[in-house]
């Protein structure tokens, strides 16, 4: 039998091929009909006959399975990676972050990062470390979600507007934009979680996890009182996030440009998830300093019923407000940070994605596409 090989003016095949093209753009409707419908059009005779310029063809293995670039399979395989990334590292540092909130709740009671763990030892045993793991992970595998996907969707998008010229000289902006609109969306599935999560963590006896947490809270608050903290939350995570994403890319692309002399698409994908990894951590560090006075905003209005943005000020002062419990969280979000990086990336490169970053590319390459 005669297969037709990859010199054919025309590839007919059963699979279509969007599914595993590498162009940018998605095929029109009519395209897709007319790939998929090809070989049922095909005669017999063409299979066993030898014909070159039709016939049954099975696409090359390494085509096969190939995600389009902004395509929804694209942005589905970003939503899941940061699904992975989030959800997993944040319920993995718990015990920090359950020390960290009761540091700046109570900072009477835990002093430092040392107490802080010998009194929750103490008082509630090594389970105690980890009171509150299910709301986190639910909470951030949603926030997660949304986070990535929608941020890798809205860079395409303000880029495409601002179109390729501009796209490269103003791509800083375009990180912020991109990544402060998925993050007004992220925190809109995170509030409710992270409301029963903090009152968990920090009112021992307040109820055990989610399960309980949830209609307890409802049932105190009411509903929309799980989303009292929503703004001190975006107050948190959209300076945080911008910080992260627009560091990271900018770090990730210095890497490459002074740091490692082989061009990236020549170096290994461990060394690229290595440079993922250490661009997150520097860009984490960078973070938590951004964030972190919302952060104990947040921690304080949903430990306390009825509790403002005055009271917490009141309380905590300024000076406590920007540093309480910052060197914690420094080593917690660093690490956290790196971590979403480098398995998001590694799921990118698991599905047959390239990593996130890299080099600009030259500057008269903008103008040239544009004339193409």
């Amino acid at each position: 039998m005669a297969l037709s090989d990859s010199s054919s003016p025309r590839r007919n095949t059963l699979i279509p091929s969007f599914l595993y093209g590498s162009s940018p753009k998605t095929l029109p409707l009519h395209q897709i009909l007319n790939s998929s419908a090809a070989p049922a059009a095909t005669q017999p005779s063409s299979v066993s006959g030898g014909s070159r310029g039709s016939g049954l063809m099975i696409p090359a293995p390494k085509e096969s399975g190939k995600i389009e670039m902004y395509s929804p399979a694209f942005y589905a395989a970003c939503t899941a990676g940061g699904i992975l990334s989030c959800g997993l590292t944040h319920m993995a540092v718990t015990p920090l972050d359950l020390v960290k909130c009761n540091m700046q709740i109570d900072p009477t009671k835990y002093k430092s990062i040392s107490s802080g763990f010998g009194v929750l030892l103490k008082e509630q045993g090594v389970k105690g470390f980890f009171r509150g793991w299910v709301p986190t992970l639910l909470g951030y595998s949603a926030q997660g979600a949304c986070k990535f996907g929608f941020y890798e969707f809205f860079k395409k998008y303000y880029s495409d507007i601002a179109g390729p010229e501009y796209a490269s000289k103003y791509k800083t902006l375009i990180y912020l934009a991109g990544s402060a609109s998925a993050e007004v969306i992220a925190d809109v599935a995170l509030c409710p979680f992270e409301a029963v999560k903090v009152r968990v963590q920090t009112q021992p006896g307040f109820a055990r996890g989610l399960a309980d947490g949830l209609p307890k809270f409802v049932k105190s608050e009411g509903t929309l009182g799980l989303y009292k903290g929503l703004v001190p939350l975006w107050g948190r995570q959209i300076p945080y996030t911008m910080m992260k994403f627009a560091s990271f890319e900018t770090i990730v692309e210095l890497i490459y440009k002074h740091a490692i002399p082989t061009p990236k698409n020549e170096c290994s994908k461990n060394l690229q998830l290595g440079v993922s990894f250490a661009g997150g951590y520097v860009a984490g560090v960078f973070c938590a300093i951004v964030s972190h006075p919302a952060d104990n905003l947040v921690s304080f209005l949903n430990n306390a019923k009825g509790a403002t943005v005055g009271d917490a000020v009141k309380k905590l002062g300024l000076w406590g407000l920007f540093t309480r419990g910052l060197p914690l969280r420094i080593v917690m979000i660093g690490t956290l940070t790196g971590a979403q990086w480098g398995i998001y990336d590694a799921f990118k490169v698991f599905v047959g994605l390239p990593t996130t970053g890299g080099p600009a590319p030259p500057a008269s390459a903008p103008a040239e596409l544009a004339k193409a």
